[in-house]
């Protein structure tokens, strides 16, 4: 069977690398490279910048913010209707429960339809000044061309939170996918052109971080960086950034509390540690990595974890009744067991699972891991390991819950699990997280913000908030005197 091959997206059209050289992307369930793709470089940065700064001086930035939302709109209903086959591409590559990820695509389609209605809902301000003989007004201009670079857990996903409201914006946008995952980007974009949009709005440069990432930051044609995923590329995105003062959206890291008070429905909250930490196989920058359990109930709560999860179907995504699959990446694979064997070696003790599945496709499983008998200050309690791997910590009261809820580097969500209304309120708002839950976990929306605390990350992607990060401000005085002032008396 011949494999699909994938260009680069630029100025409406599929292009072939500069270079003439493709890589393979692997299927993580069978192991088996399944298309080939476009290998990027400095000149195919170039070219996607320089036709996403013709559309925004052009064809684009010419649009109302009406017709863009118009044209936002078709958009959302393209990808309803393709969100099947868009979903296999994105599932053969990443090796996440097809349900999931259908689910997931399905829902771009809402993102999109919400910034499509926002478009042109973004109003400026009169403002009442100290001074006489203005009138003062301000508005909000895109800020041009964004680079966006997504991670391979969720690429279609985490492209839309940025993408949506950047377009809304009236920016145009390079994006810039994870070589692991590169394939459903390029499809994707496709869409585009079938929704009506003017050539070069969105364009897509594949390749790897040294060879695409890092000549699409440090583009001076480039204003602004949107960026999910580990904590040092967002340092070093950030770093390059700043060198030039564009602006960034960064989506970084988390460990997150999952707290469990002794008045919780223990039913509800095993399912919400689960829903936290084993779905898509911890592969998640939101992930309930530690829960943290009151001293009372921390045997029991054990107990009824191990047997749920103990009884997990691990197997091909593909099918219905798979709960668990592989770990997307080889290297995220290998760094997921040296940290069970660190947890081992700092003395946390493994109650569930440890090991990898060499009987399962083509190897690439880890079983769903549980740890107890672990300190705060350990290194599987302190740095993200982005697998299906859990540590659980006792406390003995709101206090002591929320002190270690705070002893991290990382501040993106956390959750309370308890009855009391009071006790609820009073822990949210000393957690250190850009978004806690209450008697549930992982829920997001297209209408709320989302981002990070501390090392979590820097602005907000989703909800009304995420429309002004590719937006400047600009005031506007206008004389309303019919004299022209003294001009050597600053009023």
């Amino acid at each position: 069977m011949t494999q699909p091959k994938y260009d680069h997206f630029i100025n409406g059209a599929s292009v072939p690398p500069a270079s003439g050289d493709y890589f393979d992307t692997e299927n993580p369930y069978s192991g088996e490279a399944w298309a080939r793709i476009a290998r990027g470089n400095a000149a195919d940065v170039n070219a996607a910048v320089a036709a996403a700064k013709a559309a925004f001086e052009g064809p684009w930035g010419s649009l109302t913010a009406t017709r863009r939302g118009q044209l936002l709109r078709r958009l959302a209903d393209l990808i309803i209707e393709h969100a099947p086959r868009l979903a296999d591409i994105e599932q053969r590559d990443n090796g996440k429960l097809s349900s999931e990820v259908v689910a997931q695509v399905r829902y771009m389609g809402e993102y999109f339809h919400y910034y499509a209605g926002l478009a042109d809902k973004v109003e400026s301000k009169v403002i009442p000044t100290d001074k006489t003989g203005v009138f003062t007004f301000t508005r909000y201009e895109a800020k041009g061309v964004v680079a966006i670079i997504t991670p391979w857990n969720s690429p279609l996903t985490l492209t839309s939170w940025k993408l949506a409201p950047a377009l809304a914006a009236g920016c145009t946008a390079v994006v810039k996918p994870s070589e692991f995952t590169s394939a459903s980007m390029v499809e994707f974009a496709a869409l585009f052109e079938q929704a009506g949009f003017p050539p070069g709005v969105v364009n897509v440069v594949t390749g790897f971080g040294a060879e695409v990432g890092e000549p699409l930051v440090s583009h001076p044609d480039v204003a602004h960086i949107g960026f999910t995923g580990g904590e040092l590329a967002g340092k070093r995105i950030y770093e390059a950034a700043a060198r030039n003062l564009k602006t960034v959206t960064l989506e970084l890291g988390g460990k997150s509390p999952n707290i469990i008070f002794d008045d919780a429905d223990l039913d509800q909250a095993v399912k919400g540690v689960v829903s936290g930490i084993f779905a898509a196989s911890g592969q998640s920058c939101q992930a309930g990595s530690r829960v943290l359990v009151q001293e009372g109930i921390h045997d029991e709560l054990i107990r009824r974890l191990v047997d749920f999860v103990g009884k997990a179907k691990l197997g091909d995504p593909t099918q219905p009744d798979t709960q668990i699959g592989p770990i997307s990446t080889r290297p995220q694979f290998e760094k997921i067991l040296d940290y069970i064997r660190i947890a081992r070696d700092e003395g946390a003790q493994c109650v569930l699972g440890g090991k990898a599945r060499a009987d399962l496709g083509a190897g690439q499983f880890i079983e769903p891991t549980i740890f107890t008998g672990v300190d705060n200050r350990m290194r599987i309690a302190q740095e993200e390991v982005f697998g299906p791997v859990l540590c659980i910590i006792p406390f003995k009261d709101e206090a002591d819950a929320i002190r270690i809820g705070n002893d991290i580097l990382y501040g993106l969500a956390g959750a309370v699990w308890t009855r009391s209304l009071h006790r609820a309120l009073y822990v949210t708002e000393r957690l250190k997280a850009g978004t806690v839950w209450v008697n549930n976990y992982r829920a997001t929306s297209f209408t709320t913000p989302f981002g990070g605390y501390k090392r979590s990350g820097i602005g907000r992607e989703s909800g009304s908030d995420a429309i002004h990060e590719y937006l400047d401000t600009k005031s506007v005085w206008v004389s309303t005197d019919l004299d022209v002032p003294n001009p050597f008396i600053r009023r």
